[in-house]
């Protein structure tokens, strides 16, 4: 049976990671999770939603099998596999939403940190905890941690090797929002069907934008909008919602995604 498996509901396409009770990532789970982003990346859906059928979203590696007894030349090798397939899901043309519960740790954590939102349950437990078998978070966590949450916060999770509640990774800007363990799959998928009706291209020009911001600063954020915005100008979604704005007042386009 497949640890993980790709569905759609309507426009939203939904990736379940089930192998419990603690979704540990091994190489199998790996591949799996690759088909998936694939399968996401070529069906028609305009939004994704990352969740976990099993009691836990992800307690992390299975360390047996990812990290014992490999030479630094196996690891390097493991180590851009993981990169690729973070980074195949953080470049999705669409948004993307994690629906984090029960614990949420080290490559688990990870996994959602790849997504361009973060819900968690009310009860669920965030660490990146490497460091308790001598090593680091080997899937961008740290930097990942650093870009929501500051250099600060992000040596802290990291060096000290805890875990933390929702509403504390909430308050520190890694967590979007915490509600009732009992309506999390209701409302992430709610909420990942409002991203799904938005504006697609727009939604894809603003994910660019963000990046750009990261990686290279304001000014060279401004210059990626002026060079691939106005393209929107020419989208049936801007043209019909401009229609609808000045005809009906706010909030009442349907967008195509086109």
């Amino acid at each position: 049976m497949p640890k993980v498996r790709f569905k759609r509901d309507g426009s939203v396409g939904i990736i379940v990671v089930d192998d419990p009770p603690l979704n540990l990532v091994g190489p199998v789970m790996i591949a799996e999770l690759e088909q998936a982003i694939e399968a996401a990346h070529a069906a028609p859906i305009r939004a994704l939603l990352l969740r976990s059928d099993a009691p836990n979203f992800s307690a992390g590696a299975n360390v047996g099998e990812m990290f014992q007894n490999r030479s630094a030349a196996q690891a390097t090798e493991l180590l851009g596999r993981v990169a690729k397939m973070l980074a195949s899901c953080e470049s999705l043309p669409f948004p993307t939403l994690a629906a984090a519960n029960g614990m949420c740790l080290a490559g688990g954590l990870e996994m959602a940190l790849a997504c361009d939102m973060i819900w968690a349950a009310d009860d669920t437990k965030f660490g990146l905890v490497e460091g308790v078998i001598g090593a680091i978070p080997f899937g961008g966590g740290t930097a990942r941690l650093a870009e929501r949450a500051g250099p600060a916060r992000a040596r802290e999770i990291v060096m000290g090797m805890g875990m933390y509640d929702a509403v504390t990774f909430e308050r520190w800007n890694i967590v979007n929002r915490v509600v009732a363990s009992d309506q999390l799959a209701d409302k992430a998928l709610r909420f990942a069907h409002r991203l799904a009706s938005g504006p697609t291209l727009a939604h894809a020009v603003s994910k660019r934008i963000v990046r750009q911001y990261l990686d290279r600063g304001v000014y060279e954020a401004d210059r990626l909008t002026i060079a691939i915005a106005p393209a929107l100008f020419e989208t049936e979604d801007m043209r019909q919602g401009i229609v609808s704005l000045l005809e009906c007042g706010p909030g009442n386009a349907k967008f195509s995604g086109r």
